[in-house]
This record gives structure tokens, C-alpha cells and sequence, in this order.
């Protein structure tokens, strides 16, 4: 498996692509410290990525690298976005309240986790798989199979830093043009505006991720 730079995010960006792709994409994400994310997506078995598929599930890995990781709390919420507007905000994980002391802060510089997105029953599931423990978060989504789970702090091109929320992930449906034609590469890259793409694009729904390191 060929291991792609920053221009790998624009292979999965094609139109007509579905939303899991097998490809190993590893990131060095922009940051005004020394907080830095390399994201793999999906796996290099080729049966695995293959199951993946058929299943419809979106399946990454990011790593979190930055000395002033050590010691710090990590905190994950999510906006559900419906017709443009911001419909709800909950949190899906705050390490300072899971009620096991040892997983409140981090021991080291680094932070692993991955992520595994579903549309079922007109639902998106996403579960958060950490070293040592996971989360699951259920949400109501559209009919529509067309979701994809997308690391935007790479595709917008965003600041991740310390102490102050920054957007991680964004699970999206895709621009649909005039043509019949759907993309969510124009969706994913469209700057730092992410929570007016509704109206933007004439997208019903979609998940935006924020992560803080404090």
C-alpha cells in the first residue's frame, strides 16, 4: 500500500467515489504549535477493506503527536446540523468524566483513537475506539446512504491546536449538482464557513466533529 501525502485527500475526493475508501492517507495537518495529526484511512488488507465496503462503513485511524499533550484532559462534541440550521451540541466524550482516573489525562505526547461511521435504519452510528476503552454516539440522519465520514482539518486545510476547540471530523452527505453528478470533495474543502454548508450546498444533514486539548 503506497503511503500518499497531503495530495491523497484529493483521490478520495472524486465524484461518484463511495464514502469508504481503502486508501492510506498519512497527514501532517497544519498547526500553529507543535500538535500534529496524521490520519490512516481505512486498511491495507485487502479483504478487510473489501467487508468494509460491502458493509458501508467509514473506518479511520488518527494519531496525535505534541509534547504539551502530556498531562492534558481531550474532549470531543458534535453539532448536528438540519437545513442549515445548528439543531442540537452534545458532548460524546470529556476524558475528565469518565470516572476512571488513570484515563482523565494523557501519560504521554500522543493520542491514538479510531473511528468507525454506519448509516443504518436511518441512523448514523460512529463509535470512538481509544486504547483502552470506547464510545458509541447514535444520531437521526435522512434515508439516504450517502454519508461520508471526513477528516476536515486536513480537507478545509484547519489550525489544530491547544486549548481551544478545533474541527476534526465531519460526517456529510454530498453536493449533488445540476448534472446528477455528486461530490463531497466540494463540500469537505469548502474553508472554515462548515456550519452554513447546509445552505450552501442544499445539504438536509450532517455531523460536525470539534476536539479541545486542554
Amino acid at each position: 500500500m503506497r503511503k500518499l501525502q497531503v495530495l491523497a485527500a484529493a483521490l478520495i475526493c472524486f465524484s461518484g467515489l463511495t464514502a469508504q475508501q481503502s486508501q492510506e492517507n498519512l497527514l501532517n495537518i497544519k498547526s500553529p504549535t507543535d500538535l500534529k495529526m496524521t490520519t490512516d484511512y481505512g486498511s491495507d488488507n485487502i479483504e478487510v477493506s473489501d467487508i468494509l465496503d460491502f458493509e458501508g462503513i467509514d473506518y479511520m485511524k488518527v494519531n496525535f503527536k505534541g509534547e504539551e499533550l502530556k498531562g492534558k484532559t481531550y474532549k470531543i462534541t458534535v453539532k448536528e446540523i438540519w437545513n442549515g440550521k445548528v439543531k442540537s451540541e452534545s458532548v460524546v466524550l470529556d476524558s475528565k468524566n469518565l470516572g476512571i482516573p488513570q484515563f482523565e489525562t494523557l501519560k504521554s505526547g500522543e493520542l491514538k483513537m479510531r473511528i468507525l461511521a454506519k448509516h443504518v435504519d436511518n441512523k448514523l452510528q460512529v463509535k470512538f475506539k481509544f486504547p483502552r476503552f470506547s464510545t458509541n454516539k447514535e444520531f437521526k440522519a435522512t434515508k439516504s446512504k450517502d454519508y461520508s465520514l471526513r477528516n476536515i482539518a486536513d480537507e478545509s486545510n484547519l489550525d489544530i491546536q491547544y486549548n481551544k476547540p478545533f474541527y476534526l471530523l465531519a460526517y456529510i452527505l454530498p453536493y449533488e449538482r445540476e448534472d446528477g453528478s455528486k461530490s463531497w470533495c466540494e463540500v469537505g474543502t469548502a474553508g472554515k464557513d462548515l456550519e452554513n454548508w447546509g445552505t450552501k450546498f442544499g445539504i438536509k444533514h450532517y455531523l460536525l466533529f470539534e476536539m479541545t486539548f486542554d
